[in-house]
């Protein structure tokens, strides 16, 4: 009864097209206008909106997931899927107490469904490691993992064959040699891996949240979107691109890990090129440089894999003094999200967020992280869940009152690696091209020159990588199904 309602209220064939697009192409965008559609002629069908909620989580709008769900669940309380997606989105957003309720829902519906009891098992652990967590959490005591390290003791096996460090130094040998070791799938001593990370979080610690760099009118910078562990698309960058040095300086705009499974390779690399040329390669954070995004889409899994639960801890210290936003010769503000949640916001106050924490729920720290813009004026609810999205009029007034021309953020797939919008004011980049090997997109990065401050987008599609499928070390709870 309910399929034929469902094909009923819909135009001929558009019921096939959007399940189509969802199941078999893989289109979600074009699955959520078909969605949309049925939900304009008949708006109280929870299928419709479970169908809609599960596409928008394949986009990663949590928000609009968790409101779909929602609605279902407000027509039909006894719609199984309707919890299940709203879970899902809770997890996505890691709130996972009001996700582990709607599993309980689940399970006690269908105390046989295998997979259901999983995800309330999974669910309800993470709770209890949360709370555990808050419990012995005080900053006075708080160590750094570092106080606990010995790396000059740590002994490297004579069968160790890898690259090193060179009297305890990254020199350009130890990359090119470090990078070829990689590309075969080879593991770095874990020595030579705390040895980086211990210096990388000596040098980013030193900087302020907005780094500020000037750029000679003979001068060249090369901007990256988010590279998301696709380590055989960052050395295609490098190829295409030249390696990074004094002279051929790079900004990578943030979400170095998670989703993609060599997102290890990924930050080492980063990281090792940031102790090379410190003043020549930048890094900012990404959304994805948090605990709660690393436990859910595979960079703590991959790193315990790999390693130890203690360097996962290493690499959120590190994480944490990751500078939020860089200007660029006082006229290009560059972050990973975008703009704020409330005008007014200068360039003063982003030298004075105190970064060296998880990300709150609300303000410039987060927004910089999270936010997104949209072609209205104005500012509406993030399709995220997170932050807001931001209109060209709320771009307008910041960049008058900061006297800035434009600025450049990541945090979106777009299908051509790069978006202008807000006439021009509002310029994303994306360099994780075949995004999770199935959205198809280009990836892109920017040359900005000092003379003229203009982008120049350079567009690369994507190379073959070992057969590691993406998110194969996420938490089996984003393994999303059609359930």
């Amino acid at each position: 009864p309910r399929g034929k309602t469902l094909r009923a209220a819909l135009k001929p064939g558009t019921f096939e097209r959007a399940n189509h697009c969802t199941t078999q192409q893989k289109d979600y965008e074009n699955a959520i206008k078909y969605y949309s559609e049925a939900l304009d002629l008949n708006p109280s069908n929870a299928i419709y909106y479970s169908n809609r909620s599960l596409a928008y989580l394949r986009t990663e709008c949590y928000g609009y997931a968790l409101a779909d769900a929602t609605k279902a669940l407000e027509i039909d309380k006894n719609y199984i899927k309707g919890y299940y997606r709203r879970a899902t989105s809770n997890m996505a957003l890691g709130k996972f107490k009001a996700a582990l309720k709607d599993y309980e829902t689940v399970v006690r519906v269908r105390p046989n469904d295998k997979d259901a009891r999983m995800k309330y098992q999974e669910c309800n652990k993470i709770v209890k490691q949360k709370a555990f967590e808050r419990a012995i959490a005080s900053d006075e005591t708080k160590k750094s993992v570092v106080d606990s390290l010995d790396i000059e003791n740590m002994t490297i096996e004579d069968d160790y064959v890898g690259p090193k460090l060179e009297d305890g130094k990254v020199t350009l040998k130890f990359m090119q040699e470090m990078m070829e070791w990689f590309k075969d799938q080879k593991k770095l001593h874990r020595k030579c891996a705390y040895q980086i990370l211990v210096q990388v979080k000596d040098v980013l610690s030193k900087l302020p949240s907005l780094v500020e760099i000037t750029l000679k009118e003979t001068e060249k910078i090369t901007i990256c979107g988010d590279t998301h562990g696709q380590y055989y698309d960052l050395l295609n960058i490098f190829k295409l691109n030249g390696l990074p040095s004094e002279t051929n300086p790079y900004l990578f705009n943030g979400d170095f890990v998670d989703r993609g499974s060599f997102s290890l390779e990924v930050i080492l690399t980063l990281f090792g090129f940031k102790l090379l040329y410190p003043d020549d390669f930048h890094l900012l954070r990404g959304n994805h440089e948090t605990d709660n995004m690393n436990q859910m889409y595979g960079f703590e899994g991959e790193v315990k894999a790999k390693y130890t639960a203690q360097m996962f801890q290493l690499f959120s210290e590190v994480f944490q003094w990751l500078p939020l936003a860089q200007c660029i010769n006082n006229k290009v503000l560059v972050m990973h999200g975008g703009l704020f949640s409330e005008d007014g916001v200068t360039l003063e106050d982003l030298r004075k967020i105190d970064r060296n924490r998880q990300p709150p729920d609300s303000g410039p720290m987060c927004d910089l992280l999270w936010s997104d813009p949209q072609p209205q004026n104005g500012r509406s609810i993030s399709k995220r869940g997170v932050s807001c999205q931001f209109g060209p009029d709320v771009t307008e007034r910041f960049l008058e009152q900061n006297k800035l021309d434009f600025i450049v953020r990541s945090h979106e797939v777009k299908a051509e690696g790069y978006e202008v919008t807000h006439s021009g004011k509002c310029v994303t980049v994306f360099s994780a091209p075949n995004y999770c090997d199935q959205m198809g997109n280009k990836g892109a990065y920017i040359h900005l020159r000092g003379s003229d401050l203009k982008p120049e987008f350079h567009q690369f599609t994507a190379v073959p990588h070992p057969n590691v499928k993406p998110m194969a070390y996420a938490n089996t709870l984003m393994q999303l199904g059609m359930m």
